[in-house]
Protein backbone atom coordinates (compact mmCIF):
# COMPACT_ATOMS: atom_id res chain seq x y z
CA UNK A 1 0.00 0.00 0.00
CA UNK A 2 1.51 3.38 -0.96
CA UNK A 3 1.71 6.47 1.28
CA UNK A 4 -1.20 8.22 -0.51
CA UNK A 5 -3.57 5.30 0.21
CA UNK A 6 -2.43 5.16 3.84
CA UNK A 7 -3.08 8.89 4.27
CA UNK A 8 -6.54 8.48 2.72
CA UNK A 9 -7.38 5.61 5.07
CA UNK A 10 -6.18 7.56 8.13
CA UNK A 11 -8.32 10.52 7.06
CA UNK A 12 -11.33 8.25 6.52
CA UNK A 13 -11.11 6.87 10.05
CA UNK A 14 -10.70 10.13 11.95
CA UNK A 15 -13.00 12.53 10.12
CA UNK A 16 -16.73 12.59 10.75
CA UNK A 17 -17.79 12.85 7.10
CA UNK A 18 -16.09 11.76 3.87
CA UNK A 19 -17.09 12.90 0.41
CA UNK A 20 -17.36 10.51 -2.50
CA UNK A 21 -15.42 11.02 -5.73
CA UNK A 22 -17.34 12.90 -8.43
CA UNK A 23 -18.34 9.78 -10.35
CA UNK A 24 -19.85 8.29 -7.20
CA UNK A 25 -21.83 11.48 -6.56
CA UNK A 26 -23.23 11.50 -10.11
CA UNK A 27 -24.21 7.86 -9.83
CA UNK A 28 -26.06 8.38 -6.55
CA UNK A 29 -27.83 11.54 -7.73
CA UNK A 30 -29.50 9.40 -10.38
CA UNK A 31 -30.73 7.06 -7.64
CA UNK A 32 -32.53 9.73 -5.60
CA UNK A 33 -36.07 8.60 -6.63
CA UNK A 34 -35.17 5.04 -5.59
CA UNK A 35 -33.73 6.24 -2.28
CA UNK A 36 -36.88 8.27 -1.52
CA UNK A 37 -39.13 5.24 -2.04
CA UNK A 38 -36.69 3.08 -0.09
CA UNK A 39 -36.72 5.59 2.80
CA UNK A 40 -40.53 5.56 2.89
CA UNK A 41 -40.57 1.75 3.07
CA UNK A 42 -37.85 1.81 5.76
CA UNK A 43 -39.91 4.23 7.86
CA UNK A 44 -43.13 2.23 7.64
CA UNK A 45 -41.56 -1.19 8.22
CA UNK A 46 -39.13 -0.14 10.97
CA UNK A 47 -41.83 1.69 12.91
CA UNK A 48 -44.25 -1.23 12.51
CA UNK A 49 -41.63 -3.78 13.60
CA UNK A 50 -40.57 -1.69 16.60
CA UNK A 51 -44.18 -1.56 17.79
CA UNK A 52 -44.84 -5.24 17.03
CA UNK A 53 -41.61 -6.45 18.67
CA UNK A 54 -41.70 -4.12 21.68
CA UNK A 55 -42.66 -6.97 24.07
CA UNK A 56 -39.68 -8.98 22.80
CA UNK A 57 -37.40 -5.96 23.30
CA UNK A 58 -38.55 -5.75 26.93
CA UNK A 59 -37.98 -9.47 27.56
CA UNK A 60 -34.50 -9.38 26.02
CA UNK A 61 -33.61 -6.26 28.03
CA UNK A 62 -34.64 -7.95 31.27
CA UNK A 63 -32.68 -11.11 30.44
CA UNK A 64 -29.54 -9.08 29.65
CA UNK A 65 -29.79 -7.16 32.95
CA UNK A 66 -30.35 -10.37 34.94
CA UNK A 67 -27.45 -12.13 33.24
CA UNK A 68 -24.70 -9.54 33.67
CA UNK A 69 -24.15 -5.96 34.88
CA UNK A 70 -23.97 -3.20 32.29
CA UNK A 71 -26.15 -1.41 29.73
CA UNK A 72 -28.74 -3.24 27.66
CA UNK A 73 -27.67 -1.58 24.41
CA UNK A 74 -24.18 -1.74 22.91
CA UNK A 75 -23.16 1.35 20.93
CA UNK A 76 -20.31 1.60 18.47
CA UNK A 77 -19.17 4.06 15.82
CA UNK A 78 -19.63 2.64 12.34
CA UNK A 79 -19.13 3.94 8.79
CA UNK A 80 -22.04 4.34 6.38
CA UNK A 81 -23.42 6.38 3.48
CA UNK A 82 -25.72 9.41 3.78
CA UNK A 83 -27.66 9.48 0.51
CA UNK A 84 -29.17 12.92 1.19
CA UNK A 85 -25.80 14.66 1.53
CA UNK A 86 -23.98 12.32 -0.86
CA UNK A 87 -21.21 11.51 1.57
CA UNK A 88 -19.81 8.75 3.73
CA UNK A 89 -19.94 9.46 7.45
CA UNK A 90 -19.64 7.91 10.89
CA UNK A 91 -22.79 7.12 12.86
CA UNK A 92 -23.70 5.44 16.15
CA UNK A 93 -24.75 1.82 15.65
CA UNK A 94 -26.98 -0.05 18.12
CA UNK A 95 -27.16 -3.71 19.12
CA UNK A 96 -28.28 -5.60 22.21
CA UNK A 97 -25.22 -6.05 24.41
CA UNK A 98 -23.99 -9.64 24.07
CA UNK A 99 -20.65 -9.25 25.88
CA UNK A 100 -19.55 -8.44 29.40
CA UNK A 101 -19.40 -4.76 30.29
CA UNK A 102 -16.30 -2.93 29.05
CA UNK A 103 -15.18 -5.93 26.96
CA UNK A 104 -11.72 -5.60 25.40
CA UNK A 105 -12.37 -4.49 21.81
CA UNK A 106 -8.77 -5.04 20.68
CA UNK A 107 -9.50 -8.79 20.40
CA UNK A 108 -11.99 -8.14 17.60
CA UNK A 109 -9.81 -5.45 16.05
CA UNK A 110 -6.91 -7.88 15.74
CA UNK A 111 -9.20 -10.55 14.26
CA UNK A 112 -10.56 -8.09 11.71
CA UNK A 113 -7.03 -7.16 10.65
CA UNK A 114 -6.14 -10.84 10.20
CA UNK A 115 -9.38 -11.43 8.24
CA UNK A 116 -8.72 -8.47 5.93
CA UNK A 117 -5.24 -9.82 5.22
CA UNK A 118 -6.61 -13.29 4.45
CA UNK A 119 -4.98 -14.89 7.49
CA UNK A 120 -8.13 -16.29 9.14
CA UNK A 121 -8.91 -19.98 8.52
CA UNK A 122 -11.11 -22.50 10.32
CA UNK A 123 -10.18 -26.06 11.26
CA UNK A 124 -11.01 -27.24 7.72
CA UNK A 125 -8.72 -24.70 6.08
CA UNK A 126 -11.61 -22.52 4.85
CA UNK A 127 -11.60 -18.75 5.07
CA UNK A 128 -12.91 -17.73 8.50
CA UNK A 129 -15.06 -14.72 9.33
CA UNK A 130 -14.48 -11.79 11.68
CA UNK A 131 -16.31 -13.32 14.62
CA UNK A 132 -14.22 -14.67 17.49
CA UNK A 133 -15.00 -18.36 18.08
CA UNK A 134 -15.65 -19.39 21.72
CA UNK A 135 -15.24 -15.78 22.75
CA UNK A 136 -14.90 -15.59 26.57
CA UNK A 137 -16.30 -12.04 26.52
CA UNK A 138 -19.75 -13.26 25.35
CA UNK A 139 -22.36 -13.67 28.09
CA UNK A 140 -24.76 -16.62 28.41
CA UNK A 141 -27.68 -14.60 27.10
CA UNK A 142 -25.42 -12.96 24.51
CA UNK A 143 -24.49 -16.34 23.07
CA UNK A 144 -28.15 -17.09 22.33
CA UNK A 145 -28.80 -13.57 21.00
CA UNK A 146 -25.91 -13.91 18.55
CA UNK A 147 -26.89 -17.41 17.46
CA UNK A 148 -30.43 -16.23 16.64
CA UNK A 149 -29.37 -12.76 15.38
CA UNK A 150 -31.74 -11.17 17.93
CA UNK A 151 -28.89 -8.91 19.01
CA UNK A 152 -29.36 -7.06 15.70
CA UNK A 153 -32.93 -5.88 16.46
CA UNK A 154 -32.01 -2.45 17.91
CA UNK A 155 -30.72 -1.52 14.46
CA UNK A 156 -34.39 -0.91 13.66
CA UNK A 157 -33.88 2.37 15.56
CA UNK A 158 -31.02 3.18 13.17
CA UNK A 159 -33.37 2.52 10.26
CA UNK A 160 -36.13 4.67 11.77
CA UNK A 161 -33.70 7.57 12.29
CA UNK A 162 -32.26 7.21 8.79
CA UNK A 163 -28.66 6.30 9.62
CA UNK A 164 -29.27 2.81 8.18
CA UNK A 165 -31.68 1.02 5.85
CA UNK A 166 -33.34 -2.38 6.09
CA UNK A 167 -31.24 -3.52 3.11
CA UNK A 168 -27.71 -2.45 2.25
CA UNK A 169 -24.01 -3.19 2.78
CA UNK A 170 -22.97 -4.26 6.27
CA UNK A 171 -22.08 -1.25 8.47
CA UNK A 172 -18.44 -1.63 9.49
CA UNK A 173 -16.38 -0.20 12.37
CA UNK A 174 -13.77 2.44 11.59
CA UNK A 175 -10.89 0.08 12.34
CA UNK A 176 -12.05 -2.25 9.55
CA UNK A 177 -12.24 0.61 7.05
CA UNK A 178 -8.67 1.55 8.04
CA UNK A 179 -7.52 -1.76 6.53
CA UNK A 180 -9.28 -1.29 3.17
CA UNK A 181 -7.61 -1.05 -0.21
CA UNK A 182 -8.85 1.82 -2.39
CA UNK A 183 -11.38 -0.24 -4.38
CA UNK A 184 -13.02 -1.56 -1.19
CA UNK A 185 -14.42 1.94 -0.50
CA UNK A 186 -16.96 1.38 -3.28
CA UNK A 187 -18.93 -0.88 -0.95
CA UNK A 188 -19.60 2.18 1.25
CA UNK A 189 -21.47 4.04 -1.50
CA UNK A 190 -24.95 2.98 -0.34
CA UNK A 191 -26.79 3.27 2.98
CA UNK A 192 -25.73 0.52 5.38
CA UNK A 193 -28.33 -2.19 5.97
CA UNK A 194 -29.47 -4.66 8.61
CA UNK A 195 -29.42 -7.28 5.87
CA UNK A 196 -27.99 -7.37 2.37
CA UNK A 197 -26.63 -9.46 -0.46
CA UNK A 198 -23.52 -10.34 1.58
CA UNK A 199 -25.63 -11.46 4.52
CA UNK A 200 -27.82 -13.84 2.49
CA UNK A 201 -25.04 -15.23 0.27
CA UNK A 202 -21.95 -15.19 2.45
CA UNK A 203 -22.93 -14.17 5.98
CA UNK A 204 -19.45 -14.06 7.46
CA UNK A 205 -18.02 -17.02 5.57
CA UNK A 206 -16.24 -15.09 2.83
CA UNK A 207 -13.12 -12.95 2.49
CA UNK A 208 -13.14 -9.15 2.53
CA UNK A 209 -12.70 -9.09 -1.26
CA UNK A 210 -15.69 -11.41 -1.75
CA UNK A 211 -17.80 -9.37 0.67
CA UNK A 212 -16.87 -6.14 -1.11
CA UNK A 213 -17.72 -7.62 -4.53
CA UNK A 214 -21.15 -8.75 -3.28
CA UNK A 215 -21.88 -5.31 -1.82
CA UNK A 216 -20.69 -3.54 -4.98
CA UNK A 217 -22.85 -5.90 -7.06
CA UNK A 218 -25.84 -4.92 -4.91
CA UNK A 219 -25.08 -1.19 -5.25
CA UNK A 220 -24.90 -1.46 -9.05
CA UNK A 221 -28.26 -3.26 -9.27
CA UNK A 222 -30.20 -1.57 -6.46
CA UNK A 223 -33.97 -1.65 -6.85
CA UNK A 224 -37.02 -2.05 -4.64
CA UNK A 225 -37.58 -5.49 -6.16
CA UNK A 226 -34.06 -6.61 -5.24
CA UNK A 227 -34.48 -5.22 -1.71
CA UNK A 228 -37.69 -7.22 -1.23
CA UNK A 229 -36.00 -10.35 -2.56
CA UNK A 230 -33.11 -9.93 -0.10
CA UNK A 231 -35.50 -9.39 2.83
CA UNK A 232 -37.30 -12.63 1.94
CA UNK A 233 -34.00 -14.54 1.59
CA UNK A 234 -32.86 -13.21 4.98
CA UNK A 235 -35.42 -15.36 6.80
CA UNK A 236 -33.95 -18.77 5.82
CA UNK A 237 -30.42 -17.35 6.20
CA UNK A 238 -31.14 -16.39 9.82
CA UNK A 239 -32.98 -19.63 10.59
CA UNK A 240 -30.08 -21.68 9.25
CA UNK A 241 -27.74 -19.85 11.71
CA UNK A 242 -25.07 -19.98 9.02
CA UNK A 243 -22.16 -17.74 9.97
CA UNK A 244 -23.76 -16.74 13.30
CA UNK A 245 -21.13 -17.84 15.79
Amino acid sequence: MNSTEQQHQTRLVHEQTYYLPQDGISLNKAKRPYYRVKRFIDLILSLGLLILLSPLFIVIAILIKLDSPGPVIFQQERVGYDWRRQRIRNFIFYKFRSMVQNADQTIHQNQVKAWVRGEMYDENGSKENTKVVNDPRVTRVGKYLRMTSLDELPQLWNVLWGTMSLVGPRPVPTYEVAEYDTWHYQRLEAPAGITGLWQVRGRGQVSLDEMARLDIEYIKHQSIGLDIQIIILTIPAVLSKRGAK
